[in-house]
Order: structure tokens, then sequence, then C-alpha cells
């Protein structure tokens, strides 16, 4: 009996959908991040982010799958430790840092880079050379998101330095890093382990130092804002993005995945506006459109890849049918 094709589409089409919203949750990160870091101190800060999304990861582990904590080799704890440190801890701690000195137009900029690095990363460390069509939409992506974070600049409010700049260059490598590294993984994770592991790490990661900080810390000079910025970070950007990119990265290979952080940036700018009032240019409205349309191809690029080889696999199948009633 044959499987049907409509389920791995359907698998494909579910896979982009939790990879854009991953990658749109992830580019809040740039403004919430911006909002908390004017009054909170970025280990202090992280660690309490990990410490709220625990609260809720581990009662749902516990619940769902009968315990805590993912059971995997030792292998795998490393990979997902070393995912941690480059997603968790340094890309958060670059981001951050370089926040203080920058401005989350400008930090768009940056981000605007990865689906090459993650593209570049993939080809030279896991072998997958992306075909036409992929280089296609990543330049197409590339493109529009680089638009959008040039005509942004000009108008963006705060101070840009060079060595914010340099932390938020170094914050996407470790994204880019992140990204890929579930692939390592070669036992079954849901995403709900993987993201459960990857916050215990982080805390880990930021608990030392983030207890040094909350020692000397003023609390009560702390706005609401500041600490549901705070509490965002730890609910939405830590769990749902989490959950949203591990369930996508397994079902898509890296190139395909990279597209997607396209919208990372293309998120940073336009709730940049909304929410700080940068202004709204047409390069920019031409640049959310680029960047879109990158996505758009490589997913169409993929749908007609993978209809081509059900064809072939139907004909096949046919011809052998034909061919055993034959005899």
């Amino acid at each position: 009996m044959s499987v049907s094709p409509i389920a791995p589409r359907r698998s494909r089409w579910a896979a982009y959908l939790y990879l854009s919203s991953a990658m749109v949750i992830v580019g809040s990160s740039v403004v919430a991040g911006k909002l908390m870091v004017v009054e909170l101190p970025v280990f202090l800060s992280s660690a309490l982010r990990f410490v709220i999304a625990l609260a809720v990861l581990v009662p749902i582990m516990r619940l769902r799958e009968g315990s805590c904590l993912p059971r995997l080799s030792g292998r795998n704890w490393r990979i997902l430790a070393l995912q941690s440190l480059f997603g968790s801890f340094l890309f958060t701690t670059f981001l951050l840092y370089g926040l203080g000195s920058t401005s989350p137009a400008a930090a768009g900029v940056i981000t605007s880079t990865t689906p090459a690095w993650i593209g570049l990363i993939a080809w030279l460390a896991m072998g997958e050379r992306p075909g036409r069509r992929a280089v296609a939409g990543i330049a197409c992506a590339l493109l529009g998101v680089l638009l959008i974070n040039t005509a942004g600049t000009s108008g963006h409010s705060g101070t840009v330095s060079l060595g914010g700049n340099l932390l938020v260059i170094a914050a996407v490598l470790c994204e880019s890093l992140f990204l890929l590294m579930r692939k390592g993984v070669d036992q079954p994770l849901t995403a709900l382990g993987a993201s459960t592991a990857i916050s215990l790490f982080g805390l880990v990661w930021f608990l030392p130092a983030g207890v040094v900080q909350a020692v000397q810390f003023d609390y009560a000079a702390v706005s609401t804002g500041a600490w549901l910025a705070m509490v965002y970070y730890g609910l939405v950007i830590t769990i749902v993005a989490y959950l949203c990119w591990f369930a996508g990265i397994v079902r898509v290979d890296a190139a395909t995945a990279g597209v997607f952080t396209g919208l990372m940036p293309v998120s940073a700018v336009v709730l940049s506006m909304l929410v700080l009032g940068e202004a709204m240019t047409w390069p920019t409205l031409a640049g959310c459109a680029l960047a879109l349309a990158g996505i758009l191809l490589i997913s169409l690029a993929k749908s007609a890849k993978e209809a081509t080889a059900e064809n072939e696999s139907a004909t096949a199948e046919t011809a052998e049918t034909v061919t055993a009633d034959m005899s």
C-alpha cells in the first residue's frame, strides 16, 4: 500500500509555518531586549528569563512525556549544551550588550546576514549544497532584508557605535550555529524536550554571573515595563520561539531553514517602527516584499522538487505493478 503524498506536503507547510513563527518572535527580541537592557543587567535578566521558562516547561514535560528532562545519550547532551552555549548564552549576551550602544534598526542591518551565514555553514560543515532555486531564494531574502535595514538606518532612534555593531555581528554568528546544531542530535527528541534541555543549559550558563549581579542590584529602580519585557522574553521568546523552531527544523534541510531567518530582521524593523516609533519608508516596504518573496520562492522550489520526486516514484510503482501482472 503506497503512502499518500498529501501527508508530506502538509508536514512541509507546517514546518514553514513553525519556522516563520519562530523567526517573527525572535525578531521581537531586538525590541524587547532594548526595553529590558536599559534597566536590567544582562546576566541577571537572562537567568530570570530561563527560570520563568523552566517553571512552565518542566511541569509540561512531566505531564506530556513522563519525565522532567528528555532521555538522551551523553553525546547528544553535549550537543545540546553547546547549542545552548551559542544560542542562549552567547547570542543573548552579545545581542543585549550590543543593543546597549546601538539601535534596533542598526542591529537589524546585521541580523539580515543570518541566511547567508546559515547557508555557508550548512554547505561547509553539513554538505548541504543549495541548488539554483535555493540560491535565488536566499539571495532574494538577503537583498530584501538588507534593503529594509539600510533604509531603516536613516531614521532610527538612538545611537550607533562600531563596538555595538561588532557585538551584534558576533550574536548573528552564534545564532547561525545554534539554529543548525539541532540536526546533530541523532536520537528522537521532541520540540518540547529540546526546548526544556536548552533552557536548562541556558540557566546554567547565566546563573553564576546572574547571582553576582543579583546581589548588587537595586530592584526598586526597575519599571513595570522592563519587568514585563523580561517576562515576555521568558515566556514567548524562550518557550514559544524554541518550540516552533525545533518543530520545524527537523522537517526541512538547513538551507531551507536558513531562508526563513530572513523574517527575523523584518520582524525587528517592523516592531521597532510600531513600538519604538521609527519611520516606515517605501524602501522598507519594498524590502519586506523581497524578503517574503525569497521565502515563497524557496518554498515553491521545494514543492516542485518533491512533487517531481513523488511523480517519478508513482511512475516507477505503476511500472513495477504492470511488470508483475504481465509475469
